[in-house]
């Protein structure tokens, strides 16, 4: 990929060849796939790192970035679908190239729910579709596929013991989808071992699988719980039922992944919108750090002679994979994203307690015009990690605000379950008092204020600019939550569930509640000019309910322009990325009167 000198930074943020984090083989640890955007659309790569050789191993015109190694190294496991709409079907192809072919022959497409290989060639899938909810299935070499697994709540595989003998599911048969509990089969779906901290859905506390440990015979799984309020890892030995509480002495989100001669644990510690990397020693019980820079650490992953490599990134400073060894892993050819500016911590009270939320601001002085960029999930948040987006706004003289309201991951338990009943309007109340704090401090501009954001962040835009007509300048919704009811019947199975536990049933069930949440409740209110982008394959967020918010907008003559695009929930080509933020750059330009660049 080249560049024109003319080229703003904003444009050459995104276009800047980038990598992810190397995956590897976990019994051949030279063979490794990554993700990679070098031709202009995000595709997943083979590199041989004994040889250096990196080959292109997918190559579709909207991308692909699900990809997975078997153990020995030899095949590349990649999710095959449709333009983006995350349905579709397992294809592999050997590690040196070669012609893809079905990895399971005789399963239909689905939306994936997790899949584990096995060393003797055993595979483990995990689909939802929705005539059959969520099912999984046992595929052993040379023969048919074998159900071991059937359930209309979400369920999805979390791993598959070293020996091959064990599967660790994540379930939520108890009907609370933000909190999974635990089972142990062995192959033929035979129960081992059970674990559920929510009581059979009495209690909000979630359980995750983080792996196996990485040694023959070993029944030992590594665990994620909330027990005291946040996520931190334990062992559970599923032959003896034992629990070992690691109880590390750190606060906010802690998870964890096994060293690969299972000594040890390389444990990723989140607080704050930041994170760093601990070395725990088992035998010993120490936690020693693992010096990384002030920013946010995306993955991590320790290789065989107890390197650990992972990918970093500040606000201000692009991602890199950087090693422990002081070297830059993978260093992709061209040329290099500009920087954009650092990130500033802001505490502000709310309704429902400090508010966290994070501030770019450009060169003079304030007022700025200002866009608060809301972030997705709900169970997300935002981090002083390099965001292409919010800095492109930052070069045409925005500040830029991104507020971790209640439903963000991050701030403990608590703050994540917050999100109940009153869906929407309880991030809002947050983000109001966060902009009360922006306007009162000088940085602002009250007339200019743009609410902003995709998927989850594209909805509470809408809804924002519905139940706070006054607030707002203009809103930029990008594969949003318009019609709440019309995308809830819409939607897979899996978000189903998600709102049926967010909102405490169904539309049928609790239609006060969906009407209260949905931003087509209030689109006769919106009064600010609105750009809003969708992919009409998209399954989260499908392309019929924003319709239905579109064409409320035209039948009263509001001020709006809808963008629709030929993928899924976003899109993995670049060229489309930058199309659309130069689209809402140009749209906020003439309705605010600053030029677009």
């Amino acid at each position: 990929m080249t560049t024109d000198a003319a080229m703003p930074d904003w444009e050459k943020r995104f276009r800047a060849p980038r990598v992810g984090l190397p995956d590897w083989a976990e019994d051949a640890p030279d063979r490794s796939l990554f993700v990679s955007n070098a031709t202009g659309t995000y595709e997943l790569y083979a590199w041989d790192r004994a040889t250096g050789e990196q080959r292109r191993a997918t190559d579709r015109p909207n991308g692909t970035t699900d990809g997975v190694l078997t153990p020995d190294g030899a095949w590349i496991w990649w999710f095959d679908d449709t333009d983006g709409d995350e349905f579709g079907v397992w294809r592999r192809q050997p590690f040196g190239g070669g012609p893809d072919e079905p990895g399971v022959p005789g399963l239909a497409p689905s939306y994936p729910a997790g899949l584990a290989l096995g060393r003797d060639g055993t595979a483990v899938v995990g689909r939802s579709t929705d005539d059959d909810g969520s099912t999984i299935h046992v595929v052993r070499p040379g023969s048919a596929p074998v159900e071991i697994y059937r359930h209309r709540e979400s369920a999805g595989v979390g791993d598959l013991s070293h020996d091959g003998t064990l599967i660790a599911l994540e379930h939520t048969e108890h009907g609370d989808a933000m909190h999974s509990a635990l089972r142990v089969t062995r192959l033929d779906g035979t129960p081992v071992a059970e674990l559920d901290d929510t009581k059979g859905g009495t209690e909000e506390l979630g359980l995750e699988v983080l792996g196996f440990a990485p040694l023959a015979g070993d029944s030992r799984l590594l665990v994620a719980h909330q027990r005291r309020g946040r996520w931190e890892p334990m062992i559970w030995d599923v032959a003896s039922g034992e629990q070992t509480d690691l109880a590390l002495d750190l606060p906010g989100d802690v998870s964890a992944e096994w060293y690969p001669d299972g000594s040890g644990l390389l444990v990723v510690h989140s607080f704050e919108a930041r994170s760093g990397l601990f070395r725990f020693d088992l035998a010993t019980r120490q936690l020693v750090e693992i010096d990384t820079p002030a920013g946010t650490v995306s993955g991590a992953t320790a290789r065989p002679d107890g390197t650990v490599e992972y990918l970093w990134s500040s606000a201000a400073r692009p991602s890199e994979v950087r090693s422990t060894t002081g070297e830059v892993v993978l260093d992709p050819p061209g040329f290099k994203a500009p920087g954009s500016v650092p990130v500033r911590d802001v505490w502000v009270e709310g309704p429902g307690g400090r508010v966290h939320a994070l501030v770019q601001r450009p060169e003079g002085e304030g007022p700025f015009p200002t866009l608060f960029e809301i972030h997705g999930g709900p169970t997300w948040h935002d981090s002083d990690a390099f965001a292409a987006g919010p800095a492109a706004w930052v070069d045409h003289g925005y500040a830029v605000v991104r507020v971790n309201y209640r439903g963000s991951t991050g701030y403990g338990r608590q703050w994540t379950d917050a999100l109940k009943h009153r869906v929407g309007l309880i991030e809002l109340e947050d983000i109001a008092a966060v902009r009360e704090w922006a306007v009162s401090s000088g940085l602002a501009d009250p007339a200019r204020l743009v609410l902003a954001g995709g998927s989850w962040g594209g909805y509470l835009t809408l809804l924002g600019l519905g139940t706070q007509p006054d607030a707002w300048a203009l809103g930029l919704a990008a594969v949003p939550v318009a019609d709440y009811v019309t995308a809830y019947h819409d939607e897979t199975e899996a978000l189903k569930a998600m709102d049926r536990t967010l909102l405490g049933g169904t539309p049928e069930e609790v239609p006060d509640r969906f009407r209260a949440s949905s931003p087509l409740t209030y689109v006769d209110a919106v009064t600010a000019p609105v750009y809003i982008s969708a992919g009409v394959n998209d399954p989260r967020c499908p392309i019929r309910q924003v319709e239905n918010y579109v064409k409320r907008l035209a039948a009263r003559g509001a001020v709006y322009e809808v963008y629709r695009y030929d993928a899924g929930h976003g899109s993995l080509v670049v060229e489309e990325r930058v199309k659309q933020v130069r689209q809402e750059l140009d749209f906020a330009a003439r309705h605010l009167g600053r030029r677009a660049g």
